[in-house]
């Protein structure tokens, strides 16, 4: 059962990889985003979605609902090749940005906070490989 559960986990993992997902990936495409982010009004979710660090403009959650309707479609495709469930792919790319983050830049712990990562490793689910 162990064994399939981490072969599981592999494929979840490659899959992932293959979606080519990274914070300067969106951050090229769009600076308004790559200004709130370095701005600590955007942040990583456990989930494997962009959040809104407090209340945010409206145009900031434009921005993030844009950015997270373009990550479900990803996350929707490669669970479709992978054999994996959309919220598999979700947790494991949130997993893969959080550890991904910047110092200075937010992310949402497992208990819910908001922090700025620091220096060390950001604090993910335990469930991260």
């Amino acid at each position: 059962m162990f064994e399939l559960a981490t072969k599981k986990a592999a494929l979840i993992a490659a899959a992932v990889a293959a979606t080519g997902f990274s914070a300067a990936a969106w951050a090229q495409r769009d600076p308004a985003y790559a200004a709130a982010r370095a701005a600590g009004q955007v942040g990583e979710q456990p989930d494997g979605y962009l959040g809104v660090v407090g209340g945010g403009s409206a145009d900031l959650r434009a921005l993030v609902n844009a950015i997270n309707i373009q990550r479900k479609a990803a996350y929707t495709q490669k669970a479709q090749a992978s054999g994996a469930t959309v919220e598999q792919l979700a947790f494991t790319s949130g997993c893969n940005l959080i550890q991904q983050t910047a110092p200075g830049e937010k992310y949402r712990t497992p208990d819910g906070a908001w922090a700025t990562r620091g220096g060390g490793a950001p604090t993910r689910d335990p469930r991260c490989v």
